[in-house]
């Protein structure tokens, strides 16, 4: 069945009725709701990092109620094994009291799945969810069952507590088209969330779009055009977050082992993309990979031993590769 298509302008007004009826529920946090935007619209999943009580689960329902899709939360712990996500085959008996398998599915079938602190569980269950972020289907007794579209995973890591926890691997983390870290409400926004949550009537959105106009979204979004040496000043930014490039300013040389992967530049031009559609223009500026560049990039740098023991923050790292590539852009 295909997609029907969306202009520009439904595009920006679309999206900004969903951020609007968003903000309805969730007080402030208004550029996390914005990049949650940008990754659902450019088809990929986020991992966000960010302490107990922010919000999370309520603003991924909010968001699926708002546009009418699934919603599924797993709370992720040690116990958890891969077919309590992806489901599994059981046996059952007919009206005509024959016996047959039957495939019954897990809670990842859904358009938009919460896993809550995906770091608790065992590396084998985290694998099973992130092939399925990867293929966009399962796989049971050799059976290959296809997921709903759109599929958008929002991954939680708590970083306040560590113990007894299983950080996923580079190569993991590499499937995660953002990182985004979670603020903590200022003063203006905890006085505002005590009015909301404790009044006596709740604020419920209401639908403004459909899992259809999403997938229309996201195609649209991938027809933005880009010119070359936008493209190209992404690529160099991507390059520059390696230590051994010739481009890689003092501080990468110095703190970093690994730099980021061709998937941190996908994530940057396709991010791009949708923040120019967001912003009403319809080509893609140095401005849009410079504001993709942080959450695409950050979770894909590998510091090494010095860098780690120094706690130099990941943004420090893409902070340095911009402003090494903005200014040779600028000095022509």
């Amino acid at each position: 069945m295909s997609t029907p298509p969306i202009t520009a302008d439904e595009f920006r007004a679309t999206a900004s009725a969903i951020e609007r009826e968003v903000s309805r529920v969730i007080v402030g946090q208004q550029p996390l709701i914005r990049q949650l935007m940008v990754t659902l619209l450019g088809g990929g999943h986020a991992l966000l990092e960010g302490a107990p009580g922010l919000g999370k689960t309520l603003l991924v329902r909010t968001l699926a109620q708002v546009i009418d899709c699934s919603f599924s939360r797993v709370q992720f712990t040690p116990d958890l094994m891969p077919a309590d996500i992806v489901g599994g085959t059981i046996l059952v008996r007919d009206d005509a009291g024959d016996r047959a398998f039957r495939f019954e599915p897990g809670p990842v079938f859904a358009n938009l799945l919460l896993a809550d602190e995906i770091n608790r569980a065992l590396p084998r269950t985290q694998s099973a969810l992130l092939e399925a972020m990867q293929e966009r289907h399962v796989t049971v007794a050799k059976t290959t069952h296809e997921l709903p579209q759109p599929f958008f995973v929002l991954a939680t890591q708590n970083p306040l507590e560590m113990e007894g926890t299983y950080p996923l691997p580079e190569a993991q983390l590499d499937r995660f088209f953002f990182k985004i870290d979670v603020p903590y409400p200022n003063l203006e926004d905890l006085l505002e969330i005590a009015d909301r949550t404790t009044a006596a009537q709740s604020v419920a959105p209401v639908i403004v779009a459909h899992a259809d106009t999403i997938r229309a979204m996201q195609l649209l979004a991938r027809q933005v055009p880009i010119a070359g040496h936008v493209t190209e000043f992404a690529a160099r930014v991507l390059m520059a977050t390696h230590p051994e490039d010739s481009g890689a300013p003092d501080a990468i040389r110095r703190f970093v082992r690994y730099g980021a992967s061709p998937r941190g530049l996908q994530a940057m031009i396709l991010g791009a993309k949708v923040s120019a559609l967001l912003d009403g223009r319809y080509n893609v500026s140095f401005d849009d990979i410079v504001a993709a560049a942080p959450p695409a990039l950050r979770h894909r740098v590998i510091l090494n031993f010095e860098g780690q023991a120094e706690g130099i923050p990941a943004d420090r790292i893409v902070e340095a590769a911009l402003k090494a590539q903005t200014t040779r852009v600028r000095q022509g």
